[in-house]
């Protein structure tokens, strides 16, 4: 995933938006939650959400729910910590808990343009300071786990600092609060399927060529693939910015989630470890070439994002942006011909095709970017339905 200034803010638009606190709410919608929660059926695949916080009209939809990760914790001067604003937000989410007490509520630290990891992992000490501290936190917070959004080791797009050592020192980062994790589990009396549990945030590509994949998967749980934003305003062209295969239009070896699950397979990853993901948003470009409708095609300027509900209230097949659907990258597109811009996202469909994949690769399940950026919960519901 190519995160980068207008992708930070798409990440966090929830954070610009009124905060909905759940005291008072969470009794008056617990009749409403019961409904999802009494067809709730064990399933092998795992549903994962990051969340900048918590709208409560999306409470009655917990119960479909198997881990909520909030972001993001902060790096500050080697340590992991939440602010006041965002321990507000992460006891909302771990405020769930009473209305379904299977819901794990875990913590990722980082974030696009947040630096610091580089640093920390430089060292021994360094490293063992920013696992302590990780595990510290979850432990006095009463979460579930860890994971960690280093964007990304050995490369400074986002404008942090990185280091030809990073490649290494990551995999000696993730052992060392590994290692932190389980002595806090124990600590804790939580030993076995009840351990604090360790994941991270990562892309594919070019943008995993400083990670050693083999060596840092045993000392996780499982693996967020960031499988959107693959098409931004910082690649040439539009495209599917979260396509399940290759478009008959992609150049050479442009991303896919497809192509970033078998990537991850090849370096040996057990296919139960992945979790592809959702995007609860879509792109939008602007002055494109309008070849193709405007798919694989040279754009003037990047436009910016909308979330699922502006989508559909604006823009699918309405004010001149035309639904079109790529069968062979299983990804819709908008093209607006008089306008000349073109938007990509996921939606229904898309995600129907990404949970028959998920079920066909045995894979772990889906993960999606940011819980309350669709706050009716479609596109959720569409995910815990493709996966029973």
């Amino acid at each position: 995933m190519i995160h980068h200034p207008e992708a930070y803010l798409m990440r966090n638009v929830s954070s610009r938006r009124p905060h909905y606190f759940l005291t008072g709410v969470l009794l008056t919608l617990l009749a409403a939650s019961s409904g999802a929660l009494a067809q709730a059926s064990s399933t092998p695949y795992r549903i994962v959400g990051y969340a900048n916080g918590w709208n409560p009209v999306q409470t009655k939809d917990v119960g479909k729910i198997d881990t909520l990760i909030f972001a993001f914790a902060q790096l500050k001067n080697g340590n992991v910590v939440l602010d006041d604003n965002g321990a507000k937000h992460l006891h909302d989410l771990l405020a769930l808990k009473s209305i379904n007490p299977k819901l794990k509520v875990d913590i990722s630290v980082g974030g696009w343009t947040v630096g610091g990891f580089s640093e920390a992992a430089s060292t021994a000490a360094g490293r063992e300071q920013f696992a302590d501290s990780a595990a510290q936190l979850i432990a006095a917070q009463h979460a579930d786990g860890l994971d960690v959004d280093w964007e990304y080791p050995g490369h400074h797009e986002s404008g942090i600092h990185s280091s030809p050592q990073d490649k290494t020192n990551f995999t000696l980062l993730l052992k060392a609060i590994r290692t932190s994790l389980d002595r806090a589990s124990a600590a804790n009396g939580r030993a076995g399927a009840n351990h604090y549990t360790l994941s991270v945030a990562i892309a594919d590509g070019p943008y995993v060529s400083d990670i050693d994949i083999a060596a840092i998967n045993p000392s996780l749980d499982w693996f967020n693939l960031m499988t959107y934003d693959f098409v931004n305003s910082m690649t040439p062209t539009t495209g599917h910015h979260t396509g399940l295969h290759a478009s008959a239009l992609i150049a050479g070896d442009g991303r896919t989630t497809d192509r970033a699950v078998q990537q991850f397979l090849a370096a040996g990853v057990p296919p139960r470890k992945l979790l592809i993901g959702a995007a609860l948003y879509g792109r939008e470009f602007a002055d494109v070439t309008p070849d193709h409708d405007g798919l694989y095609q040279r754009y003037g300027h990047y436009e910016g994002g909308h979330n699922w509900p502006e989508l559909k209230q604006d823009y699918i097949d309405k004010q001149g942006y035309v639904r079109h659907w790529d069968a062979v990258a299983q990804a819709p597109w908008l093209w607006n011909a008089q306008t000349r811009r073109f938007i990509t996202y996921d939606d229904p469909q898309s995600i129907a095709a990404k949970m028959a994949y998920i079920k066909a690769q045995h894979l772990g399940g889906i993960m999606y970017w940011e819980q309350t950026a669709d706050p009716s919960d479609e596109l959720l519901d569409d995910m815990w339905r493709g996966l029973r």
